[in-house]
């Protein structure tokens, strides 16, 4: 039992804005409760989620002021509260299931989380790898595989190809045996995302990607289109689909109202990975999945950037916001 206080610095913020509202502040850390456990934080994965919860245009809103921030972390157990058999103090771990940000946000030191909220890291994976890998190929395979129903052999269109989702997105379609095709702004990462599992690779600036879908399946469209964008767009984008097709959208990049295709019938699916992590049979099904594909080395996570120390928070947050990196950004405490 560790005695005496403990403080974590701990990034919090009190109105909601861009990257400069985010400040550092010393919390005190109480002791892990039954079923909880204590981390010392070695590095955290920076997600789309966490800019747009910062804002105030997530799915759910921050508790401010004092609202913490960040879903996926990396680090070591120090200490376990009482009936946890899950995981042993010197343990590598990871977090992303079942956290809300406010009140749990894992940018920090050090932070008290229940066992819902870890994951055993995949061996062989350092702290800065470990952290870019839970929530990304969590969502891909969870999205794409559980909610999507992809198989061997069916072509999938994935938007927004180049970010860490959709790295880890093209891996896990390459890996079942479907056939990835990549969507992305302009042509400077195709080679990078050919690397990575694509079949096929679309830049929207570039050509017109519905139709260049349907000229590789064939004339028939995609399975499969798993998509990060949403608004109005997605109509447009929903006639790449084949007759019975399906679409998961993941993420809203695009703010705006989306717009319901007309293109029937279609099965259009919005996918939200804690609903898979809530139960301890889906975490288990998604840590089979990543720990044999870290092993077999298909699943590669990507690390596009890496930022030393939590004080480089906020101009870690502006290159997510720029969209110009390839991959997962990740801040090294």
């Amino acid at each position: 039992m560790t005695t005496g206080t403990i403080t974590a610095r701990t990034v919090v913020f009190h109105e909601l804005g861009d990257p400069d509202v985010l400040t550092i502040e010393n919390r005190e850390l109480r002791a892990p409760g039954p079923r909880e456990v204590r981390i010392r934080v070695e590095a955290l994965g920076l997600n789309r989620a966490e800019a747009l919860f910062r804002a105030g245009t997530y799915y759910y809103l921050p508790t401010l002021p004092d609202s913490r921030l960040g879903y996926e972390s990396s680090g070591v157990i120090e200490e376990i509260g009482k009936d946890v058999t899950e995981f042993t103090v010197g343990q590598n771990v990871s977090t992303g299931p079942n956290i809300e940000m406010s009140a749990a946000g894992v940018y920090a030191e050090r932070v008290v989380l229940p066992v819902e909220s870890v994951v055993p890291r995949p061996e062989g994976l350092d702290a800065v790898t470990g952290a870019a890998t839970w929530l990304t190929y969590s969502t891909a395979y969870g999205g794409m595989v559980e909610t999507g129903g992809l198989h061997p052999g069916d072509h999938v269109l994935i938007t927004a190809a180049s970010s860490g989702v959709g790295i880890a997105a093209l891996q896990t379609a390459a890996r079942i045996g479907a056939i990835p095709i990549a969507v992305t702004r302009t042509g400077e990462k195709r080679q990078h995302l050919l690397d990575n599992g694509a079949a096929h690779v679309l830049a929207s600036s570039e050509t017109d990607v519905v139709a260049e879908t349907r000229r590789i399946t064939g004339g028939a469209g995609a399975q499969l289109i798993f998509d990060a964008v949403g608004g109005p767009g997605l109509a447009e984008l929903s006639t790449a689909a084949t007759h019975n097709g399906t679409i998961v959208v993941y993420g809203w990049l695009d703010q705006r109202p989306m717009a319901m295709p007309m293109n029937w019938p279609l099965r259009i699916l919005g996918y939200a990975n804690m609903e898979l992590s809530a139960t301890a049979a889906g975490r288990r099904r998604l840590d089979h999945w990543i720990a044999s594909g870290i092993r077999d080395g298909v699943l590669r996570p990507h690390v596009g950037a890496v930022f030393e120390g939590l004080d480089s928070i906020r101009e870690a947050h502006r290159l997510m916001e720029s969209s110009t990196h390839t991959g997962k950004i990740v801040v090294k405490l």
